[in-house]
């Protein structure tokens, strides 16, 4: 079907599971593309929504989501510039008092006393990816995965790489091979992988986004789809990461084809000026353009 520009009512659905906020381009009619933000561990979605109205990016539905699990009280205050807000410049990051993360769980290592930046991303992938992405955006509204953009900061923005790996394996479904027994061989076996070879063809544009910037974010080997060697194959989706080590860089640049690199000279944090700003301004840019 064609595509349609969504409405507030398209994502009721997803209030319960998934808050969030969403910030229109003017006029809203004139939306083409999409970029869904996740805030660090301890933030919320609040913080990430005025940064988007900030970058005011033509065209382009930002949809700022709120982490899955609320942030521990044992653990207020005891990460510096983590479980107070994700130096997004927002003074605090949590909603109404209340600070959420991404992960699984919360699993520290005892020998560091540090958090583990891989708690595994199973709910957090399921909602956005399945009920976000695939269910709202692509089945309901028409769009396509290249229409998609990700921003994550730190815990969100190792969400973001994850979940452009994870779209490289397709949409996972049900193997139901062992209930259908003997009775399905020959012709019927043919039909049937005629019909997988067509599936594959019309999926293989929803395997990537239309381009992800992660800012002090690895990727997180849990959300990295487990393929044979003879067929794996790099991730097409454009990426930009930020304040990575060259250890973290060349993890992303295993699993992405088209991977961009920045730095600058201060601690792990949101951009705080033109210059920091400029390389992620640009890849959007370039990512918009792409389109036309």
């Amino acid at each position: 079907m064609p595509a349609r520009v969504p409405t507030e009512a398209d994502f009721t659905s997803l209030s319960s599971i998934l808050p969030l906020t969403l910030t229109w381009p003017q006029p809203a009619e004139l939306t083409t593309s999409f970029l869904i933000l996740f805030h660090g561990l301890g933030d919320s979605e609040t913080p990430f929504a005025s940064f988007a109205k900030n970058m005011s990016l033509p065209g382009v539905l930002c949809i700022s989501v709120r982490g899955t699990s609320p942030l521990p009280a044992a653990l207020l205050g005891t990460e510096p510039g983590m479980a107070t807000g994700s130096g997004s410049g927002s003074g605090g990051g949590g909603d109404g008092g209340h600070y959420f993360h991404w992960g699984d769980d919360i699993k520290v290592d005892p020998s560091t006393d540090e958090l583990d930046p891989d708690p595994g991303f199973t709910r957090a992938r399921d909602v956005v990816l399945d009920r976000l992405v695939r269910h709202v955006l692509l089945e309901r509204c028409g769009w396509t995965t290249d229409d998609v953009m990700l921003f994550g900061f730190g815990q969100g923005g190792s969400l973001a790489l994850g979940l452009a790996a994870a779209l490289r394996a397709g949409p996972r479904v049900v193997d139901v091979s062992a209930s259908t027994g003997a009775a399905s061989a020959g012709k019927d076996e043919d039909e049937d992988e005629d019909k997988d070879k067509d599936k594959e063809k019309k999926n293989e544009k929803g395997r990537k986004f239309k381009g992800v910037v992660s800012i002090g974010g690895p990727l997180p080997p849990s959300l990295v789809p487990s393929m044979g060697s003879s067929s794996r194959t790099k991730s097409r989706t454009p990426v930009l990461v930020c304040q990575l080590d060259e250890e973290e860089s060349d993890a992303v640049r295993e699993e992405f084809a088209q991977v961009e690199v920045v730095r600058w000279p201060r601690e792990v944090a949101m951009p705080r000026d033109r210059v920091e700003m400029f390389p992620i301004m640009k890849f959007f840019a370039e990512r918009l353009k792409a389109g036309w």
